[in-house]
């Protein structure tokens, strides 16, 4: 049985590794990966926000289905209310492995609700390591309430260090123990970085400045930020270590991505904005997919569109795991890529935001795109920044694509109008990216 190692950064940028363009040697692991796997160029996360995101990956399905994903994204205000979360009864790719014999670990954030109506081991993680909130401090790990956030298997949970590195090491560890007891796994590595607050590992110790508001609007800088997913991608490193001493590498495999766009320092060149943001900077993020055993042509690159939860379907089709009676995925498997990467299918893909009165619809190389009152029609193939709209120019194409947005639209439920939007900076902390 194939063992799956699914690895989400926090807030990561397009051009922020190497293989995607970044301008500084931060990731040589990640780099090993797609050059001996395959690297998605047209990969995007289900959301340009954290928490939505993360109820697609769980579910295989658009999370407009469920309520708490329409928070952009969950904050304090879902604490204690049964509504906001992950609820247990649906079927996760955790839960849906785990009845195939698989042991199945969460080691990082979860942010998909509070307890006691949620939690990762009422989804089907047999093991958690991790925070429950959006962002912790990496010293302190205290949320943006100055309380504790660590959790260990669902008691509360203090350990000094760097939490970067005590994922990473953790993951290792659970490698080795899987290979220990013969046991096929999915292990979830959910990394807070490269997600503010700006702490590295030379930092050494909890900074009480930091504490006292861990969005840390007054510091960090690109040096900072880069040094944070070098750290990252180390402990990656480790991961890997582990798989391959215990034989474990070739048939194992693992997916990187980012579970939206870059915020504030981040690299999202050539593409423009980000996190919050349906224009491409918010939602098109990297995919690095490694499988020896699977992957035919290694260090190729795809151009198949592919969406989050397109991913968790892959994950469940390698496996042979059967949806219960009447259940359906959004989601579709990318591994008939894994064979002819060369040879993409059509896929659709969707978003919408509160924020904004934001709506996106990408089809072949054309991108449909509303912002408030504007609409928007570009080539994103021949422009992926953004910046030459066709609308005018092509305006048949721009009504056919409004109304294949307005139909798919119609199918999910609406924004509901108490979901709540909470921006952590505005124009009055920084200028407009």
């Amino acid at each position: 049985m194939t063992n799956f190692i699914f690895i989400v950064a926090d807030d990561l940028g397009y051009a922020d590794i190497g293989c995607y363009g970044g301008r500084v040697p931060v990731s040589p692991v990640l780099d090993r990966l797609a050059a001996n796997g395959l690297k998605y160029v047209n990969g995007y996360s289900n959301s340009p926000v954290c928490s939505p995101t993360r109820f697609a990956l769980m579910t295989g399905r658009y999370q407009y289905w469920v309520r708490g994903a329409s928070e952009e994204p969950m904050a304090a205000n879902a604490k204690g209310n049964p509504e906001l979360g992950l609820h247990p009864e649906l079927p996760t790719l955790p839960s849906l492995l785990k009845e195939q014999g698989y042991h199945t670990a969460l080691i990082g954030k979860w942010h998909l609700g509070y307890r006691p109506h949620f939690g990762p081991e009422k989804s089907g993680y047999m093991h958690h390591f991790g925070p429950m909130s959006g962002g912790v401090g990496y010293y302190s790990h205290t949320g943006r309430d100055q309380k504790p956030d660590l959790e260990l298997d669902g008691e509360p949970y203090q350990e000094p260090g760097y939490l970067t590195d005590m994922i990473s090491q953790r993951g290792a560890q659970y490698v080795r123990d899987r290979a220990a007891d013969g046991q096929p796994f999915l292990l979830s590595l959910h990394y807070t970085a490269p997600h503010w607050p700006w702490e590295t590992r030379a930092q050494g110790r909890i900074d009480p400045e930091v504490v006292k508001n861990i969005s840390h609007l007054d510091g960090g800088n690109v040096e900072t930020y880069q040094t944070m997913i070098r750290e990252m991608d180390e402990g990656i490193g480790w991961i890997v270590d582990a798989l391959t001493e215990n034989g474990l590498l070739d048939d194992t495999l693992i997916i990187f991505t980012s579970d939206n766009g870059g915020e504030r320092f981040s690299d999202n060149w050539p593409l423009v904005g980000g996190k919050m943001d349906l224009t491409e900077g918010g939602i098109r993020v990297p995919y690095i997919v490694h499988w020896p055993k699977g992957i035919r042509t290694p260090g190729a690159s795809c151009d198949q569109h592919c969406l989050t939860m397109d991913w968790t379907a892959t994950i469940l089709d390698v496996a042979g795991a059967e949806l219960p009676a009447g259940h359906t995925l959004d989601g579709m498997s990318m591994q008939p890529t894994f064979r002819e990467p060369s040879r993409p299918f059509e896929r659709p893909m969707y978003w919408r935001m509160k924020y904004r009165d934001q709506r996106a619809l990408r089809l072949g190389d054309w991108k449909y795109l509303k912002i408030d009152e504007h609409e928007y029609l570009f080539n994103v193939v021949k422009d992926a920044r953004e910046r030459a709209n066709q609308a005018k120019r092509e305006p048949e194409r721009l009504a056919a694509m409004r109304e294949q947005y307005l139909h798919w639209a119609a199918q999910v439920p609406p924004v509901p109008e108490e979901a709540r939007v909470s921006l952590i900076y505005t124009l009055a902390d920084m200028p407009q990216r």
